[in-house]
């Protein structure tokens, strides 16, 4: 199987935690320059100093908040340098019922999960075309598939973020590049534990009792890890998936009831 993916380059979004220092750590560990983005310019330093660089892979980050208002120039920086791979990732919506959301909690998941989204495949999709080659890859959720309870916000731009990256697949196709989404499951990460904190606050229940009920619900009866979702994705992100083009790929466990 050929998973080369030394010398390439790539953008991990949201890569200081969770799901995204995976990706990030997993991608290094293959020969890949890493380019992070996050808030936290600590947290990226830190990052940065841990990844692999025995095959001589340069790392560097750019610290940028996905709720910066201009976010879109101040990634203007990227297009100086083509890129081969590039995973959009970010923190989801605070959780909460849809009705109870108010028209500025959608216009700001909108911005930082779509608008951007788009604006960072503008800064790299020329080079991508220009080599014949690209990953797009979107970490998303699977509620784009079944809407999970109590997200309400985030199962709305979930879904419009999973057709925004259908759309593309069938535009970039022809150029080499292939865009497609992965669905974590219930992954252990902040986010997660936020999310069971929240649920435990408002069901009376101890912690240890929802993650219990939680894990009930996925045939493999526990969470799954971030490196696992980070294997699917450096997997899509080589050349041994260049014939996958624009699938949602739940990494769930097999919780998802839908095929």
């Amino acid at each position: 199987m050929n998973l080369g993916l030394r010398n390439k380059k790539a953008i991990v979004c949201g890569s200081t935690q969770g799901i995204g220092k995976a990706i990030a750590t997993e991608l290094a560990a293959l020969g890949v320059n890493v380019t992070c983005i996050a808030r936290n310019q600590q947290a990226l330093e830190n990052v940065i100093q841990n990844l692999d660089t025995s095959l001589g892979q340069n790392h560097n980050f750019l610290c940028i908040d996905f709720a910066d208002n201009e976010f879109s120039e101040k990634i203007s920086v990227l297009s100086k340098s083509k890129f081969d791979i590039l995973i959009n990732n970010t923190g989801g919506p605070a959780a909460g019922p849809i009705a109870d959301a108010e028209s500025d909690d959608f216009l700001l998941a909108f911005k930082m999960h779509l608008l951007n989204n788009q604006a960072l495949v503008q800064k790299v999709v020329v080079g991508m075309k220009q080599q014949s080659f690209g990953r797009i890859i979107n970490i998303i959720s699977t509620s784009v598939k079944a809407p999970i309870p109590g997200l309400g916000v985030s199962n709305t731009i979930r879904a419009a973020v999973a057709n925004w990256a259908k759309t593309l697949s069938l535009e970039l196709g022809a150029y080499g590049i292939t865009v497609n989404n992965v669905l974590p499951g219930f992954t252990d990460t902040n986010r997660l534990k936020k999310l069971i904190e929240k649920k435990s606050d408002i069901q009376g229940k101890s912690i240890i009792e929802v993650e219990n009920e939680m894990k009930k619900t996925v045939p493999l009866n526990r969470f799954g890890e971030a490196k696992e979702v980070a294997n699917a994705v450096v997997f899509l992100s080589s050349p041994a998936a260049s014939y996958i083009n624009g699938i949602n790929l739940p990494v769930d466990g097999g919780r998802t009831a839908s095929l």
